[in-house]
């Protein structure tokens, strides 16, 4: 049996308005911006893309499922300048065949600095999640899939049963990523890996005219799937959403691709799709995974160098959490939250200078002409929090 496990990730950031060193009102992100890539998004990938899944779990039935984890900050966007995709995200929750899962409100790096943060900001996800949809997140996926023994015992004792992450071949080794793990040191959490090479021949090879495999029909990928039968037991599929109608544009044939790849992959009656906690639930552990250095899903080298990799990234995201104590003595909540808007990991990806392999990667949606000029921008807002903390 091959169940096949869709999650998508589903965030926009708060972008940053030019903020310039003679600035002084701590009205830091840009609107207008803000608003029109929310809208434009809205119309070619999250209002289309959810018609088409909610017809697909009428159609199917039990049959057919997904997932997916919004950040706090994208609902916020939705609300305030798209709220049909609220509604229609809804819609699909209420089918009870679409999960919602759990991740840090504002998707942050929190874990990686402040655990009382991280698990405050989680906290305010899964009530954001309840307040919005009616229900409670079971399964947890951090930021950009990143991962570690560390986290997994962390999530554990927030109650949990499931965490994704990344089934990059260098911790995996012999295995494969179609099993269920139990993360090292823990006894109630389930560990469910993303099959790479499957989740980026949608992602993005989709529509790529070099790709030997191009073009990829429903029925084509439903038979790599078959091909798990036997040789584990899911197919953990995990990608931004933003694949359907952004990534990969309508004319690619991906909306008529995933209309009929349901059809394809039932075509095998030990077939089906479930969520990530119906997985959890179904499927035992088939043996114990150490992965004690940080893994994400993020650029060839799966690890923390997109946000990461050089002295401004690593400057900013310090001077950034030295704050934390400061900003919280305040009790003052317009400060709060603008300083964990600021956290959201956006920022400090666009103050990437790896331009190689992954460099279209980290100009999409990139308000910067440089990661020179992110990071200044960035410094330059960070000085005023500063400055209203000292008032």
């Amino acid at each position: 049996m091959a169940s096949v496990c869709f999650y998508f990730q589903v965030h926009q950031p708060f972008r940053l308005r030019r903020y310039s060193v003679f600035d002084s009102e701590p009205s830091y992100f840009d609107d207008y911006k803000n608003a029109e890539i929310c809208r434009k998004v809205a119309s070619r990938c999250y209002l289309p893309t959810n018609r088409l899944m909610l017809e697909l779990v009428q159609r199917y039935g039990k049959a057919f499922s997904l997932s997916f984890s919004i950040t706090g900050v994208a609902l916020e966007q939705f609300q305030k300048w798209s709220p049909e995709v609220v509604d229609s995200f809804r819609a699909l929750v209420d089918t009870g065949q679409v999960e919602i899962l759990a991740e840090t409100y504002y998707h942050s790096l929190a874990f990686l600095y402040s655990r009382e943060e991280f698990r405050e900001q989680t906290i305010a996800h899964s009530a954001k999640v309840s307040e919005t949809f009616g229900v409670r997140p079971k399964v947890f996926r951090n930021t950009e899939l990143i991962y570690n023994n560390d986290l997994a015992h962390f999530i554990q004792g927030m109650g949990f049963i499931g965490i994704l992450a990344e089934g990059a071949d260098h911790i995996l080794g012999y295995r494969s990523p179609n099993y269920l793990y139990r993360p090292i040191g823990t006894d109630r959490l389930t560990l469910l890996l993303k099959n790479y090479r499957l989740s980026d021949d949608i992602a993005f090879r989709f529509s790529d005219r070099q790709w030997a495999e191009w073009p990829l029909k429903a029925d084509k990928f439903a038979a790599w799937v078959d091909q798990v039968n036997g040789n584990g037991f899911v197919v953990n599929l995990f990608m931004d959403y933003e694949t359907f109608g952004e990534h990969q544009w309508a004319d690619s044939g991906i909306f008529d691709f995933m209309y009929h790849l349901p059809e394809y992959v039932l075509r095998q009656p030990d077939n089906n799709f479930m969520t990530p906690s119906r997985v959890v639930q179904t499927y035992a552990p088939v043996a114990e995974l150490d992965i004690p250095h940080m893994v994400s899903w993020a650029d060839v080298e799966r690890d923390l160098s997109a946000w990461l990799g050089n002295a401004m990234q690593s400057n900013a995201l310090h001077e950034l959490y030295r704050l934390e104590e400061a900003v919280k003595a305040t009790g003052d909540p317009q400060l709060l939250h603008d300083w964990r808007r600021l956290q959201t990991s956006d920022h400090f990806y666009y103050m990437c200078t790896k331009w190689f392999a992954d460099g279209d990667v980290h100009k999409y949606f990139n308000p910067y002409e440089s990661p020179y000029d992110s990071y200044i921008n960035f410094m330059n807002v960070l000085d005023n929090v500063r400055t209203r903390l000292k008032r």
